[in-house]
């Protein structure tokens, strides 16, 4: 049985050394690490409502060296007062499930987007609030065209959208 693999997940991903992106609900940054070393020379942002897994992020990144991230604690639903167009890539990774008001976040998603950038989006294959045909019908809506389905093992579906 294969589990989700940030790492290999981001192989996957269109990613240049330079590139800003933002995690929404990063937990403890098992996103937000390994693309920080893959965008060495760009900005990346961890989003999470939480102090707590905030905090133990800075301390993983600091223990591993990685200082291209920065963190903001954050209730996405209400806005994250980011810079419109900015980013190259926005993750969400088990966090829809997490939402009440998915299009707010998708809606906010898109706004930080910059014009081709990418959501990818990653989440569990047995919630029904968050299930693949459901999330896709609500991502396109709201500006985005699927690029392609990206293996994320046997509990996850991952898609890779961009801006149109």
């Amino acid at each position: 049985m294969a589990f989700l693999s940030p790492q290999k997940v981001i192989e996957e991903l269109p990613l240049s050394k330079e590139m800003n992106a933002v995690d929404f609900g990063c937990g403890p940054g098992g996103w937000v690490i390994p693309l920080a070393k893959k965008a060495k020379d760009g900005k990346i942002y961890a989003l999470d409502v939480l102090n707590e897994v905030l905090s133990a992020l800075k301390s993983k990144a600091e223990m591993e060296r990685v200082y291209n991230i920065r963190t903001i604690r954050c209730d996405i639903e209400r806005g994250t007062n980011l810079q419109k167009d900015y980013f190259d890539l926005v993750i969400m990774s088990n966090f829809l499930f997490q939402v009440e008001d998915k299009d707010i976040v998708i809606e906010e998603a898109r706004r930080v987007l910059k014009r081709e950038g990418n959501l990818l989006v990653v989440d569990w294959t047995n919630k029904e609030d968050v299930a693949e045909d459901l999330i896709n019908k609500k991502i396109t809506q709201k500006g985005f065209e699927k690029i392609k389905n990206i293996d994320a093992g046997d509990s996850h579906f991952a898609i890779l959208y961009s801006t149109i």
